[in-house]
């Protein structure tokens, strides 16, 4: 890879980190519902010309029932439910929970579609998911609110990890730009009745809009293009380094520009979903036969 592929991938581990960030900084004043509809409508509005093309249109036309699933499983339910989550947890903490999103991805795909999981890729089930229960005990005690945020982010991330397996299997030779801007324009009209319900009473400061735009411009739609335009040039594989570097990201902001506090619960429990995360997808495994490769045909 060449270092501007390096460079893309960080800068989407920092928007996707970074969106929990303006999540937490906007949820309090817009609530659950209006910033998450304000996140799905403002990128439907920066991804718009991106159907100018007769093309895309007709592969919209032909597929809409499909892609409107996955507005809904993938953006506008997602959306409201981690937004929910950081009304009552750090930052940090709501950003683990989404790293956990290729653990979900191999559950669903044996539940589901009966996908053979390994020993290793079980042990790495085990193991993530005992580092959220590690989590989820240091977290209830921030209020009586955190047990349901924890619920809401994990739901969150389980319904990520369904739509990995939807879309292959249904949207698997449309374009995936035309998915993700169909998607969200879907999630956009699905959210703009509770958007405009639910509108708070008092004003939203300045800083909560300026969260709001954070959320739909630059973790959203400048996001999902650089996604695009980077899985093009490096592949599928190397791309899954992304959800290793949302949560490190994700307690990073939120210890620099909120001040939340880094405890030795929150690394532990990082950690251990990361190696979970890890064992799932079979990157320790591929380390450790990396010796053996490199000594064949290069």
């Amino acid at each position: 890879m060449k270092k501007t592929d390096y460079a893309v991938l960080l800068s989407l581990g920092a928007l996707w980190g970074g969106s929990f960030l303006f999540m937490r900084m906007g949820a309090s004043a817009f609530g659950a519902l209006p910033l998450a509809g304000l996140r799905a409508i403002g990128a439907a509005l920066c991804f718009l010309p991106l159907l100018a093309s007769r093309q895309r249109r007709a592969e919209w036309r032909a597929h809409w029932w499909p892609i409107a699933v996955v507005g809904l499983t993938n953006s506008a339910l997602p959306f409201a439910l981690f937004t929910f989550a950081t009304r009552s947890l750090p930052a940090g903490t709501a950003s683990i929970i989404d790293g956990m999103t290729p653990m979900f991805a191999a559950l669903v795909g044996w539940l589901w579609l009966g996908q053979r999981l390994d020993a290793w890729r079980s042990a790495g089930l085990v193991v993530g998911f005992a580092g959220v229960v590690w989590l989820a005990e240091g977290s209830l005690a921030l209020g009586p609110g955190a047990g349901a945020a924890l619920l809401a982010g994990v739901a969150a991330t389980a319904l990520y990890g369904y739509v990995v397996h939807y879309t292959h299997l249904r949207l698997a030779k449309v374009t995936p730009l035309v998915v993700t801007v169909g998607s969200h324009m879907v999630a956009a009209l699905l959210l703009l009745p509770p958007t405009v319900l639910f509108w708070p009473v008092q004003a939203p400061p300045p800083q909560a809009w300026l969260a709001a735009a954070g959320l739909a411009v630059l973790c959203t739609a400048l996001a999902y293009v650089l996604f695009f335009w980077v899985l093009a040039r490096v592949g599928a594989v190397r791309i899954m380094v992304i959800p290793y570097l949302i949560p490190a990201f994700g307690v990073l902001w939120g210890a620099l520009l909120l001040g939340e506090p880094v405890s030795a619960r929150m690394l532990g429990g990082c950690a251990v979903v990361l190696l979970g995360t890890a064992l799932t997808t079979g990157l320790v495994r591929a380390r450790r036969k990396a010796p053996a490769l490199a000594t064949g045909e290069t």
